[in-house]
């Protein structure tokens, strides 16, 4: 693979993963609720997500989920249904004194499960990365070479996206000391990925 091949893979995904979305509302979220000490947790189960979904889709299982409408289906509905809990959880989350130290019992490890499964339990992405991946293939060198570089590429950009919004969000975290102010923030969070819950519901298969 040439520079100019990888160049442009480059770029495309680092403007798709710039765009917020569920993964990157989960990501924020938990950061202004825990602070910075979870971003490696939130950006390791970012990252574990958009490699299964990526190996999923070079495997055969986007194709899959292309053709067959009840499996595609299932899986829409698992992934709009935990986006609609970890929601309202963020909604009905309590607020805490900025000043004071995190005492939450929310553990690392099921910070990483949570955005591993809103990241990789969304079909639209396996689908996505069918069609999007290809399109940069050169087609008179090795495929598997490409396809790892290409995997490697993307996950070092949204893993470093991920990392990004989560510092800042923390950084804003600390800013915010009106309990009042924390709870617009959880409930504005909330809302989001509940509403992002219902739209990848409502999402029809004809939009892939």
């Amino acid at each position: 693979m040439t520079f100019a091949h990888w160049l442009p893979f480059a770029i495309a995904s680092a403007i798709l993963v710039a765009i917020p979305g569920p993964t990157v509302l989960l990501v924020v979220s938990y950061a202004l609720g825990h602070g910075r000490r979870y971003a490696l947790a939130t950006t390791a189960g970012v990252a574990l997500g958009d490699f299964t979904a990526m190996t999923a889709s070079m495997l055969g299982l986007g194709v899959i989920l292309a053709a067959s409408a009840t499996l595609f289906s299932m899986l829409k509905w698992v992934g709009a249904a935990y986006l609609i809990y970890l929601g309202i959880k963020l909604w009905r989350a309590p607020v805490m004194d900025a000043d004071a130290a995190d005492t939450s019992e929310t553990r690392p490890g099921r910070i990483v499960a949570h955005a591993y499964a809103v990241t990789a339990l969304n079909p639209k992405s396996i689908i996505f990365f069918v069609a999007f991946v290809p399109q940069f293939i050169d087609a008179h060198a090795a495929t598997l070479p490409q396809i790892v570089i290409f995997e490697a590429t993307f996950l070092v950009l949204a893993s470093l996206n991920a990392c990004g919004y989560a510092l800042l969000a923390a950084a804003a975290r600390k800013a915010v000391r009106n309990p009042r102010v924390q709870r617009t923030v959880n409930r504005t969070g909330g809302s989001l990925l509940i509403g992002a819950g219902l739209f990848a519901a409502a999402w029809k298969k004809a939009a892939a």
